[in-house]
């Protein structure tokens, strides 16, 4: 698309139009309700990473964290060992925070766990939303939040069932990422376009 059509179109006010990757994935992805457990693992990995930093940061870094973390496979990361653990503190293409990368094994098997007793990461977290998505009014940066109930009740949820990295701030985040939360701007051209792929 070409830059004069790209600043045309109304996006949020948090995507850097310099930035074609930031774009893509506002266009694309961000509020896209998800309902795959391996994607969902993914988001939810990416989120806990991006703690203390910033969005984009993270993103640049999204292909490197696939290859380093087996395509986000919970079965395969919840196995890794000491000498994988060595490996990625040595990886240069992921945020090498040893306290997240634990948290990242730890969560692939709670995240089995959870798989296990609902049938699906899907099935347990659509709950905390009555299996809709919820749709906020977006006016100004100030209706922005970074909490909700639901994100508190999740947040406490999975910490009671050994989650790591996955405060309430950082469950919001993953909420409005994987499309639990409908958070474009009133005025933003996907806004709707989200809301008429929302079905739980």
């Amino acid at each position: 698309m070409h830059s004069s059509l790209l600043s045309e179109v109304c996006r949020c006010s948090w995507v850097d139009l310099t930035k074609p990757d930031y774009i893509a994935y506002h266009d694309q992805e961000w509020g896209v309700p998800l309902f795959n457990d391996n994607q969902l693992f993914e988001c939810l990995t990416l989120e806990a990473a991006q703690a203390g930093l910033s969005w984009y940061t993270v993103l640049k870094k999204r292909e490197n964290y696939r290859a380093a973390f087996a395509n986000f496979d919970p079965a395969k990361v919840a196995l890794f060992d000491d000498i994988q653990v060595a490996a990625l503190l040595e990886n240069p293409g992921i945020i090498r925070n040893r306290l997240k990368i634990a948290a990242t094994i730890n969560n692939a098997a709670r995240f089995l766990e959870v798989q296990q007793e609902f049938g699906s990461f899907s099935t347990y977290q659509w709950r905390f939303v009555k299996g809709s998505v919820q749709v906020n009014s977006i006016k100004c940066a100030a209706d922005y939040r970074v909490t909700s109930p639901e994100s508190d009740a999740m947040s406490k949820d999975l910490k009671r069932r050994g989650f790591k990295f996955i405060g309430s701030t950082i469950i919001y985040a993953y909420m409005q990422a994987c499309g639990m939360v409908n958070d474009h701007h009133d005025n933003c051209f996907r806004k709707t376009a989200v809301a008429r792929s929302s079905s739980c």
